[in-house]
């Protein structure tokens, strides 16, 4: 072989390692993002509301940041054992992120799994302190906690009256007595006394379970305390069954508040009830229509599901896909989906641009974002609207609802 031979061949060798098998797929890693949501179930809806904002996140983020993401979708059927064993498989299959699920109890569960298999751990929604409070290394949780949701809610449940010149001087509080609602009520607990600029008081408090098929008992009860207005933390199937034995027992008040919960702004909570929905309020985290990054999932919304609207899936599609891209800017800024490098990428998140109301998004120490924000979300004509604050406002609040005291 001559000189002239021999650096030919050298150069199709060099070419050949360039290219090698090993090397392209190093350069077209995707990051797989495991998706864990209660797609079934008595939470079906809301999973599959969140499944949404999970569904848009990889062309826009492919278009945002040059990164390819694989969804590997789960369903934890509203079952929190399930909850465990799917993040388990999904690790095994090779997600090098999870994300999820909808819901604290499962979320806890996802947690300890996560934590001692050392992926990363991104929650979506769920709200008990606890979750942010063990000291994991890999986990991190873009929402508010419980004690957050509660401050949030109940100020704007002021601005609610102030806005509307009322002063209801006693409510009845309902809530769900899952891991969520048992929080929620923990919170309002320590909460509402202190709060000395809020004109009512809480005559009664009733925990129900949020499968349950039947409120009359609870209705009765709450009717019989003859309180100005419930407070209500619910999720979606338990808050259509409490809105229609309402109605059905005559029970006569100025409206349904939730100081923070999910349910009353859901889309199928006002497909189920119709008119029935209107001048429900929820103070709920949700999404600023007033940013790039709202106007650009909107956009990409429209383009995938262009029957659905982000105003009927408001948090659930926001602080999902911001899960997502919260995994997504971190694998970029860390070149690797090693465990260890994306958790402590994950650690120096400073994303500015965002699609829900508060601040960029943070991580402090134990994980958990602060600064995440409420609007008081009131539902008009069947689609939620912002009525609170001024700032962000696409309507102006109505409180009482008009049926009260009407004859």
């Amino acid at each position: 072989m001559n000189r002239r031979d021999f650096n030919k061949a050298a150069a199709a060798a060099g070419a050949a390692a360039a290219f090698s098998p090993l090397n392209v797929a190093a350069q077209a890693q995707k990051l797989k993002v495991g998706v864990i949501l209660p797609r079934s179930g008595v939470q079906g809806a809301i999973g599959q509301s969140c499944q949404m904002g999970a569904d848009i996140a990889p062309p826009l983020i492919k278009e945002m940041l040059g990164v390819d993401v694989e969804l590997m979708n789960a369903d934890w059927e509203s079952n929190v054992d399930t909850a465990r064993t799917r993040a388990e498989r999904l690790i095994q299959e090779g997600a090098h992120v999870l994300v999820g699920p909808f819901d604290s109890g499962a979320a806890s569960a996802i947690a300890q799994v996560a934590e001692q298999r050392g992926i990363p751990f991104v929650i979506n929604i769920a709200a008990a302190p606890p979750i942010t409070e063990q000291g994991y290394k890999f986990v991190f949780r873009n929402f508010p906690t419980a004690i957050d949701l509660t401050v949030n809610g109940l100020g704007l449940i002021g601005d609610l009256f102030r806005a509307t010149n009322v002063a209801p001087r006693t409510a009845v509080f309902m809530h769900v007595n899952d891991t969520f609602g048992q929080a929620m009520n923990k919170g309002i607990s320590a909460t509402l006394p202190r709060l000395t600029q809020l004109p009512f008081r809480i005559v009664d408090t009733i925990s129900y379970d949020p499968a349950a098929k039947d409120l009359s008992v609870e209705v009765s009860k709450a009717k019989a305390a003859n309180a100005d207005f419930l407070l209500l933390v619910c999720r979606l199937n338990d808050a259509i069954i409490l809105r229609r034995e309402i109605v059905k027992q005559r029970w006569n008040m100025m409206g349904i508040v939730s100081p923070g919960s999910p349910g009353l702004y859901e889309d199928q909570y006002a497909k189920a009830l119709g008119k029935l929905s209107d001048f429900a309020i929820s103070n709920n985290p949700w999404y600023n229509p007033k940013t790039k990054m709202t106007a650009a999932v909107v956009k990409q919304l429209a383009k995938q599901f262009p029957k659905d609207r982000l105003n009927n899936h408001g948090a659930n599609i926001s602080y999902t896909f911001e899960s997502i891209l919260i995994a997504a800017d971190s694998y970029k800024r860390a070149g690797s989906t090693n465990p260890k490098q994306l958790a402590d990428a994950i650690r120096q998140t400073n994303i500015i641009d965002r699609v829900s109301l508060g601040g960029p998004i943070k991580f402090n120490a134990k994980g958990q974002v602060e600064g995440n924000l409420s609007a008081c979300v009131q539902n008009r004509d069947g689609t939620p609207r912002v009525v609170l604050p001024e700032s962000a406002a696409e309507a102006k609040p109505v409180f009482p609802w008009p049926d009260y005291k009407r004859a």
